[in-house]
């Protein structure tokens, strides 16, 4: 069939619109699609991390010496046992060190390293690869290197070898807690694996501070370094910073590969709290109620810093 316009020239007739198919298998049902692909990762979550949450929780009101299915309810006895009958309160001593050392040094050497790998106007991609490595190296394999190779107590140790060179002595730097020199070792360690991880946060912070900002300093007459850095590129890595010292924070807390393989359980005068927990539900005595005890002290604390850190630091609130 044709149809005539209004010029008399005959033209086809617009065939009619064919009523949409109901389309058929995978892609017809978004909600069957959606438990298919968060369906696996939600199973893996309820079994490796909510049940063995709620089975701590339930352990650390029993007596549960030497198996995970106890029947002589305790109450808070277990709480009551790691919080005076242990090393685990000296052992938040050790973190408040260990915090102290790692969460500036680390916060002020990837923000340093962020900065000058983004004003790189060549080999940009190179050195954020570099830089970025170590972060693929376990804890486990670096702790023996920093401890076998680099600061090895004899003078084969790189350090030691080194510091011969300049008539310097050879220094045990681990198994002689005076002077503390395995702070210098455990934290170097850290700082190499941890710093690439927050260099590359910081520099997608930085790339998404305004050019127009800059401008506008400079029109004013600020000058550049110190002035823009603080009145400019501080203030807008607020939120990255806050987020960088929250992880931080809860990493420092869960310190144990590199205390462990480097100095050991039985130096009593480097333990970490995840290290005393591991000896409570581990060691000799297989306390796992006193050990889930710790474990949930341990969490609470986590949370509670990270909620006030992040209520000081003002995490999470709107751009002012």
């Amino acid at each position: 069939m044709s149809t005539t316009t209004a010029r008399g020239v005959a033209q086809p007739a617009s065939a009619k619109a064919s009523p949409a198919r109901p389309r058929r298998g995978l892609g017809g049902n978004p909600t069957l699609n959606f438990w298919l692909f968060t369906g696996p990762f939600l199973i893996g979550l309820v079994i490796f991390v909510f049940v063995p949450i709620g089975w701590s929780i339930w352990l650390s009101f029993f007596d549960a010496r030497y198996t995970v299915t106890p029947s002589h309810f305790i109450g808070l006895d277990n709480y009551k046992q790691i919080l005076t009958n242990s090393n685990f309160p000296a052992s938040l001593l050790t973190f408040s060190v260990f915090a102290a050392f790692i969460v500036p040094t680390t916060w002020a050497l990837s923000l340093g390293l962020a900065m000058l790998v983004h004003r790189l106007r060549f080999m940009r991609a190179f050195f954020r690869s570099v830089f970025f490595l170590p972060t693929a190296v376990s804890y486990v394999a670096a702790a023996l290197i920093w401890k076998m190779s680099i600061f090895n107590g004899v003078r084969f140790g790189l350090a030691n070898t080194v510091m011969s060179w300049f008539g310097v002595d050879n220094t045990t730097w681990i198994s002689n807690p005076t002077p503390p020199w395995y702070w210098l070792v455990i934290v170097t360690l850290r700082l190499w694996i941890q710093a690439g991880f927050y260099m590359i946060l910081f520099m997608a912070a930085l790339q998404n501070i305004p050019g127009e900002l800059y401008e506008a300093a400079a029109i004013d007459g600020a000058k550049k370094g110190w002035q823009t850095f603080r009145y400019i590129t501080l203030p807008q890595l607020r939120a990255t910073s806050t987020a960088v010292i929250l992880l931080l924070l809860i990493a420092a807390y869960q310190a144990f590969d590199e205390f462990y393989n480097i100095i050991g359980t039985k130096a009593t005068w480097a333990q970490t709290p995840l290290m005393e927990l591991y000896k409570t539900a581990l060691g000799t005595d297989q306390d796992y109620g006193a050990g889930s005890a710790g474990a949930v002290i341990l969490s609470l604390l986590i949370c509670i810093v990270t909620l006030a850190q992040g209520k000081i630091m003002g995490f999470g609130g709107g751009e002012k």
